[in-house]
């Protein structure tokens, strides 16, 4: 019996693979290989001066076109999906698209699969067009029920369409502290970047206003005085794959330089090198706002045997166990609830030691690209 064809059309606005893609590249970079075993894969991606035209991704082939503009992309995706009439087409996180390729097949299966709620916003599109494409797709995939539940209320009569599928992380490439590898690694990492004697905060991540991180350095001063060893390390910067800044990161500099030897600011790494970040850290923490969908520096801190804070928030309600993994504080007194939580671990080495063991237990066990992969095959052989 010939393989289910399937295609997957990223938004165009990031090569793939790329180490400076998107969450959105990466998680159809991770997923979709793990399916080839089982169906005919097919990506459809941005073309760069590093990558071809055409490319394979783990067996799944690539096609690569230029995206000057949207409009164009997706005119020549709709010309290859033409001729390759796949079984299933799969949106990646842009909704519009949903209408643009529906009309050009109009017996074609076409699935949308959700990443945040940034493309369903009405500030992004109206509510009577986001329905149009909701109405079109035959499947919506969100990554949590944190979206699951926003994507309903925003269109009420395609809420039994939507389903949900969890991101992942790969545990062989974000190794655990508690591992043998993990713990020499680890030490290498603390003694090369001079952290011997720290208690090490991690944030990673872009630095937006809506990811929190003002909060952390606001809290900062008493935390200082309360645990002199204390090292925030800020990794990311304000845009994907760029040191480009904004007057929010100028703030956050500004502020960080008051507390020098106890804030240090890491521009945006590739994502190869994202695992040695965590790995050498003591704590995790993402501060970010309501609209947090999913927030893989969760995951990946977790593999890496990080008890993680966190706001309660978003999907990252669904990632972190409440005193099990880490600790979940209330977004309307988080400086606070920060401060003292982030206290109680870097005081308690055995607390600390214990939930980070426990992450990386519930991330082999819920949140591993396997578990993706196997979710969205249960999914494509359901019934619409």
């Amino acid at each position: 019996m010939d393989k289910l064809k399937i295609a997957f059309v990223t938004p165009g606005t990031f090569p793939l693979p790329s180490p400076n893609s998107s969450s959105v590249e990466r998680v159809v970079e991770k997923t979709v290989p793990l399916l080839v075993p089982h169906v005919e894969a097919h990506i459809y991606g941005r073309i760069s001066r590093s990558l071809g035209k055409r490319g394979q991704v783990g067996g799944a082939a690539i096609e690569r076109f230029p995206a000057a503009s949207k409009q164009r992309y997706i005119q020549c995706v709709r010309r290859s999906v033409s001729k390759l009439r796949p079984d299933v087409l799969q949106i990646e996180n842009r909704p519009r698209y949903v209408l643009k390729l529906k009309q050009s097949q109009p017996n074609r299966s076409v699935w949308l699969s959700l990443h945040s709620n940034t493309f369903i916003r009405e500030r992004a599109i109206p509510v009577q067009t986001l329905a149009r494409c909701f109405h079109a797709a035959d499947r919506i995939i969100v990554n949590s029920e944190f979206l699951r539940e926003d994507a309903a209320r925003r269109v009420p009569q395609c809420a039994n369409k939507l389903r949900v599928v969890y991101p992942g992380v790969d545990v062989e490439r974000f190794p655990s502290q508690y591992s043998a590898a993990g713990a020499m690694l680890r030490a290498e990492l603390r003694t090369k970047r001079k952290w011997l004697g720290r208690s090490v905060v991690l944030f990673m991540g872009r630095l937006q206003e809506i990811k929190g991180v003002h909060h952390l350095l606001k809290l900062m001063p008493q935390l200082i005085q309360a645990h002199p060893s204390v090292l925030l390390v800020i990794v990311g910067g304000a845009f994907y794959g760029s040191r480009r800044t904004t007057p929010y990161v100028r703030k956050l500099h500004r502020l960080g330089h008051k507390m020098k030897g106890h804030v240090t600011f890491v521009p945006y790494v590739p994502y190869s090198e994202v695992p040695s970040w965590f790995l050498a850290a003591d704590v995790a923490v993402v501060p970010s706002g309501s609209r947090e969908a999913f927030g893989l520096v969760n995951v990946e801190a977790m593999a890496c045997g990080l008890p993680v804070v966190a706001t309660r928030a978003g999907g990252m309600k669904e990632i972190i166990e409440h005193g099990v993994t880490g600790y979940m504080v209330d977004p309307e007194h988080v400086v606070p609830e920060l401060r003292a939580r982030l206290l109680e671990l870097l005081c308690d080495d055995r607390l600390r030691q214990e939930m980070g063991r426990q992450s990386r237990i519930r991330v082999e066990q819920h949140f591993t690209w396997q578990h993706s992969a196997n979710r969205w095959l249960q999914l494509l052989s359901e019934p619409l």
